[in-house]
């Protein structure tokens, strides 16, 4: 049996009537920010001054971090943050400096670490930070060790993600985070793992990567796979402060899309973009023993068998919490995409110049309880060698061009719609903690007001 996939609803959840479109209430006119801001090195000087020593930015997982010895170094521009597991179990984190000329004391991440020694001159703390050996002392004068600790950083935890603020006075993470942890309580994201992270060196600025997971817009014109299995028209968006958050409903075409499509249509387009989600390999047909369920049905329920597959049991999840993908945003960087059997994290990190920047990609998987600990792989390419599925593969292939699209002499403002308001949000933040003059601020994007 072929039925028309609906184009507002999942069949068999009749509970989930919200309607909310992405854009919301209209404002009077566009949102305009200046183009300059990806690409001004004066602006990324500020940034580097102003904002990032200033925001909890998500540094690695706790997957990275788990044991005794554990260690991972976090780069953000010239900000380099040392996080350790102590031989306490307690994670801490320190800049990573030597307190005597400088030097760097890691890099990259690894294990067994029992001490953190400089390889230039061998100053030597212990993984608590407490400075235990200086060679030739003596030629320091009256050099007390408890007067060189290494300098610590703010390192605090939500579910599997290890955040670092370079400030000692900022908010505790909780409170940054606003609405966000009991929004998403439901999903139990303690239970996935981390096993893989890639870094992926981009031409773009870094909130011109960023851009690209703040808005469901682009769907229409840059992922017309995915427009024909996913809502992008009634996905309500919601901005708490710090952090905003989009749905977008998977299972059934855009609403957008005039023509009628089959169960069968909608099916491929998921599986070409989705079908490693529910363990299906592309060209996979739509089963003829459906049984009359529609292609969300179908979807959620091999999901659910590819989970069960894992020994992971979803029968708590609804159809709903199986297709409908939360996405949120936590300024600056960071986009956290999830729904009952799916966890992608990406972050957006500043590169050499304005011009360049990193998409980070951080993968998991939900695991059953008692699972043992994964070790996640951590890799790094070039956004040509870069392949992390059609729909991503897409987004970075179209970022070099917007990068030398905002340099034109004639752009001085991207215009922004409603619809972006999570990028919009993005800039507002900024702004404040740029401390920016109002003749450099964004204008426009009013709301209309009902008349009473």
């Amino acid at each position: 049996m072929t039925r028309t996939a609906p184009a507002g609803g999942i069949v068999g959840n009749p509970a989930h009537t919200r309607r909310e479109d992405a854009i919301g209430a209209p404002p009077q006119s566009p949102t305009l920010v200046r183009a300059q801001r990806y690409y001004s090195p004066d602006f990324a000087k500020l940034e580097v001054e102003r904002m990032w020593p200033k925001v909890w930015q998500l540094a690695c997982t706790v997957d990275h971090v788990a044991e005794p010895g554990d260690y991972f170094e976090y780069r953000c521009g010239p900000y380099s943050v040392l996080i350790v597991r102590g031989d306490d179990g307690e994670l801490r984190a320190f800049q990573n400096v030597c307190r005597h000329r400088g030097n760097s004391l890691c890099d990259g991440s690894g294990s067994d670490l029992r001490e953190l020694r400089c390889g230039y001159h061998g100053w030597t703390w212990d993984l608590a930070g407490a400075l235990k050996r200086v060679p030739n002392r003596k030629g320091f004068g009256a050099l007390r060790l408890t007067d060189f600790p290494l300098l610590g950083v703010r390192v605090e935890t939500w579910e599997r993600l290890v955040f670092v603020n370079l400030d000692a006075d900022a908010i505790p993470l909780r409170d940054y985070l606003e609405a966000m942890p009991d929004d998403i309580a439901w999903n139990r994201l303690g239970e996935f793992r981390c096993y893989a992270t890639m870094t992926i060196e981009v031409d773009a600025n870094w909130k011109t990567i960023a851009d690209g997971f703040s808005e469901t817009y682009h769907i229409q014109t840059l992922h017309p796979e995915l427009h024909r299995c996913m809502d992008d028209v009634y996905a309500p968006q919601v901005i708490w402060g710090h952090t905003g958050k989009s749905e977008q409903l998977y299972g059934i075409p855009s609403p957008a899309i005039k023509e009628s499509l089959t169960d069968a249509e909608v099916w491929d387009a998921y599986v070409t973009t989705q079908g490693a989600l529910m363990g299906v390999e592309e060209g996979t047909p739509f089963p003829s023993d459906q049984h009359g369920e529609s292609a969300a049905e179908v979807i959620a329920a091999r999901t659910k068998a590819f989970a069960d597959s894992r020994g992971v049991d979803l029968s708590w999840a609804s159809t709903d919490q199986v297709l409908r993908l939360h996405q949120y945003n936590v300024f600056p960087n960071m986009s956290l995409l999830t729904n009952a059997d799916h966890l992608t994290v990406l972050t957006a990190r500043p590169g050499l110049d304005p011009d360049r920047g990193e998409l980070v990609m951080i993968v998991w998987m939900r695991m059953p309880p008692g699972a043992p600990r994964i070790k996640p792989t951590d890799v790094r390419m070039t956004a040509a060698d870069a392949h992390p599925g059609l729909v991503l593969t897409q987004d970075i292939t179209v970022l070099a061009g917007l990068q030398r699209g905002l340099h034109q002499p004639g752009l001085h403002h991207v215009v922004l719609s409603n619809e972006e308001r999570r990028v919009i949000n993005m800039h507002r933040n900024l702004e404040r903690y740029l401390d920016l003059p109002e003749a450099d601020r964004i204008t426009g994007g009013e709301t209309v007001v009902a008349a009473p």
